[in-house]
């Protein structure tokens, strides 16, 4: 049987590698993998002050971005027509056909109309 040789990483190779899981999209056991190391040892590192990345050093900071919100009282009420027996059919560029049945916005049908002819 093949005897287990323990490795000794050094305070900076701990850092760089804890520093590693730390980018977007990249797990710990990827990580884990490379340097064939148990993906549990990299999570004791990461516990320890001493090799946890510092904020802001790693790349996951780069991708945060603050968005505009607006709060608004209640949402904007969508009328709805009531339905009719009627159908109506609507023949478009290219041979394509639109059949609608029932009720329906005319100004959404509109802008429907323009999105599929343009």
């Amino acid at each position: 049987m093949a005897r287990r040789t323990r490795r000794l990483w050094t305070d900076e190779e701990k850092r760089s590698i804890c520093l590693q899981t730390t980018g977007p999209g990249v797990s710990v056991a990827q990580v884990a993998l490379r340097y064939t190391v148990h993906a549990n040892l990299i999570f004791k590192w990461l516990r320890d002050p001493k090799y946890r990345p510092k904020p802001g050093t790693g790349s996951e900071e780069a991708d945060l971005r603050f968005l505009p919100v607006e709060i608004v009282k209640e949402a904007p009420l969508i009328r709805q027509l009531p339905a009719a027996d009627s159908q109506i059919e609507i023949e478009l560029t290219g041979g394509h056909r639109m059949r609608i049945s029932g009720g329906y916005d005319p100004e959404a049908l509109a802008r429907l109309i323009r999105g599929l002819t343009v």
